[in-house]
């Protein structure tokens, strides 16, 4: 099949290409804004400083020293310890609700952490409690002076979730290749003889002349 005796049967059925695209994005859409619960996230930043990091005696090394620290803590923050004593300083069971994220630049040793959850002000207080939690097990385990916060989480004004725009464009995109598919298969498994066309590629021989229809 070519490109175009595709396009003619696309429109032929031009109704499906416009109504399944049409069906699952409202449906999507549906779905997304009436069943899907709003998210929230809320950034926590915070500043890791590794002891003797003011030695100016070998600076290069001491970076270096200092930024493979701050890829420790970053791990650290996500570790089951953090997590869990986190949860008992906030008298939850456990984070299993809130999604977290670290992260950490190369170049530097500042580290974002960002909790989403349900709640605008719980997922503050999560992120807070993390950084809190943080500096106490990273002075005990690590060799860290301390893990400063920057910037303290607050609770956001406005959702960060779910995509429900991006959820109804693929929706939208899936039903116009989902109807070509049904357009190609139909016509696939439709074995008439309809034109001309059709006639020579069956017998291989050439159409001499036609009868036209005609009404009574």
């Amino acid at each position: 099949m070519t490109l175009f005796d595709l396009l003619n049967l696309m429109r032929k059925r031009l109704w499906m290409v416009i109504a399944l695209p049409l069906v699952c994005a409202l449906a999507t859409a549906a779905y997304s804004w009436l069943m899907l619960p709003n998210t929230y996230t809320s950034s926590v930043t915070i500043y890791v400083l590794a002891r003797n990091s003011v030695d100016q005696s070998n600076l290069s090394s001491e970076l270096s020293a200092s930024q493979m620290i701050t890829n420790d803590v970053a791990s650290l923050v996500k570790s089951a310890r953090v997590t869990s004593q986190t949860a008992q300083e906030l008298g939850l069971p456990d984070l299993d609700n809130y999604s977290i994220s670290v992260n950490s630049a190369t170049n530097t040793r500042v580290i974002t952490i960002s909790t989403t959850g349900a709640s605008p002000m719980h997922v503050a207080e999560v992120a807070n409690e993390l950084a809190a939690v943080t500096n106490d097990i990273a002075q005990e385990v690590m060799d860290v002076e301390s893990v400063n916060v920057l910037d303290k989480a607050a609770p956001p004004a406005d959702p960060s979730g779910p995509p429900r725009t991006l959820y109804t464009l693929v929706a939208a995109i899936a039903g116009f290749f989902l109807a070509v598919a049904a357009i190609v298969l139909r016509d696939s498994m439709n074995t008439k003889v309809r034109t001309p066309d059709d006639v020579e590629e069956l017998l291989g021989v050439p159409v001499v002349g036609r009868v036209p229809s005609m009404k009574h």
